[in-house]
């Protein structure tokens, strides 16, 4: 993750990968993406052949602080300022609900803003929720949104597809104060909408009894292993798999053991905290972003627990 962070800010505690600028606080978006050096804009140039013609339906988009080209998009593209990308979550601010980080991935490629919402309980536990705001100059994604309950016990997150509330969306961009702030509304009853459903959530799963033989059933179904399957993929299958049980049987799973929301909770110590079996460059970006916005393996655990 270190060499794909160009920049960033963080409010309290220092991220992983000990990277960007502590602030006491960030009040404001623009505050935010100034202390995460993220205070440049965007501008888009036509692209040439090599006999210098003008490549038509294509554009470039071009940092202007360094002229460093962050994508080539569409022609219909329209660029979104980091600015204004994340202008409307002011509106969110205030009171409970603070920045706490803010980044630049992939040399300006694709930005990111954090915000804490208030603390809630959920099956007895603190838990944290968290806004992440990202757009990209790539042309890969517009301005989405997704949350992301953290477990303050163990720093885990909670992000599971839920059938009753979105964890992720995409916004519109607008200038008009009024249409941003019903947007801002509506992102926070997206969050608290799906809060509540989590919270139901867990309630039914904490209640749903998992046998040990059901618990390696899952397993098998999660980390299966064919008539074809190698000597080194066997070995890889059963150590995951006993990395899984290590996060079942931690201490602060003890009161969920037995449960679909233990095995859920174990499943996101795994993909949360655990070292890869093969350390790529890309990997912690790749896995941040999984995490942050969904991970396929917490979301089948989910699903087969819940059967």
């Amino acid at each position: 993750m270190a060499a794909n962070v160009e920049s960033m800010m963080y409010v309290r505690e220092r991220p992983w990968h000990g990277l960007g600028t502590e602030v006491s606080e960030a009040p404001s978006s623009e505050d935010a993406l100034r202390f995460a050096g993220l205070d440049w804009t965007v501008r888009q140039e036509n692209i040439f052949n090599a006999r210098g013609g003008i490549i038509k339906g294509f554009k470039a988009n071009v940092r202007e602080s360094d002229d460093s080209i962050l994508g080539v998009v569409g022609d219909r593209y329209k660029i979104v300022q980091n600015i204004d990308a994340f202008r409307f979550t002011d509106d969110l601010i205030g009171g409970d609900v603070h920045y706490e980080t803010a980044g630049s991935l992939r040399g300006g490629k694709q930005i990111w803003l954090l915000a804490k919402m208030p603390e809630q309980n959920i099956i007895g536990d603190a838990v944290e929720p968290y806004l992440c705001f990202t757009n990209a100059h790539d042309g890969s994604s517009g301005v989405r949104v997704c949350m992301t309950p953290i477990r303050v016990v163990c720093n885990n997150t909670l992000n599971v597809a839920l059938a009753t509330a979105k964890r992720s969306w995409s916004m519109r961009h607008t200038e008009n104060v009024h249409e941003r702030l019903s947007e801002a509304r509506d992102c926070l009853f997206r969050a608290n909408d799906y809060m509540r459903g989590l919270a139901d959530y867990a309630d039914a799963a904490v209640n749903k009894t998992l046998s040990d033989g059901e618990i390696r059933d899952i397993l098998n179904q999660l980390f299966p292993i064919t008539e074809n399957s190698t000597d080194r993929e066997k070995a890889a299958v059963s150590k995951i798999k006993d990395e899984f049980m290590v996060c079942y049987f931690a201490p602060d799973i003890a009161k969920f053991r037995g449960t679909a929301w233990g095995a859920i909770n174990a499943i996101s110590d795994l993909v949360t905290h655990s070292m890869p079996h093969r350390n790529t460059k890309n990997y912690q970006e790749n896995n941040w972003n999984r995490v942050m916005s969904g991970h396929v393996l917490m979301d089948k655990m989910a699903a087969l627990s819940m059967r």
